[in-house]
């Protein structure tokens, strides 16, 4: 299941650039644990502005989801729980633009996490390996509240979008 392929509005870069927008100030404001800010370092790696239009995509399957049930369990409830933030809206006041489209691509990809068994990921279909925990993005843009990974650079989404 292919971020690009599977959402046939996001073939298009800015389609991307608006979902991992959104994405973005969701995952933000949720990440507690080592996990979570893993995946919002996955989310940071759609960065087109860093790795280039059109490059940019994952699989449900390249996500480590975790060994034991109970983790693939959370980590599941976690992304739709990014998913049902962001599908309310939420921060979107502060993109300086309308998504038009968003809302569409967050149902979609919400319907996709939820038919997902995370059990059956094979985690070797992607071009990037899932970040590690040393790779996780815990670091914080002190202007636009959302988290950044480091350990790729330094700048966030919308930083890299146009630079502050």
């Amino acid at each position: 299941m292919t971020l690009q392929v599977d959402l046939p509005h996001l073939t298009s870069n800015g389609g991307t650039a608006v979902f991992v927008d959104v994405l973005m100030l969701a995952v933000s404001d949720l990440a507690e644990s080592v996990w979570e800010y893993r995946f919002a370092t996955l989310v940071t790696l759609q960065d087109q502005s860093v790795m280039g239009r059109g490059v940019v995509g994952f699989d449900l399957e390249d996500i480590d989801w975790g060994r034991s049930p109970r983790e693939r369990a959370a980590a599941k409830d976690f992304v739709l729980r990014v998913l049902d933030l962001a599908l309310r809206r939420h921060r979107w006041d502060e993109l300086g633009y309308d998504p038009p489209f968003a809302e569409g691509y967050l149902r979609q990809y919400r319907e996709m996490v939820e038919a997902f068994d995370p059990a059956d990921a094979g985690r070797t279909s992607g071009t990037l390996p899932f970040p590690g925990p040393e790779e996780a993005a815990m670091a914080m843009c002190v202007r636009h509240r959302v988290l950044y990974a480091p350990a790729y650079w330094e700048p966030c989404v919308f930083c890299n979008a146009s630079p502050c």
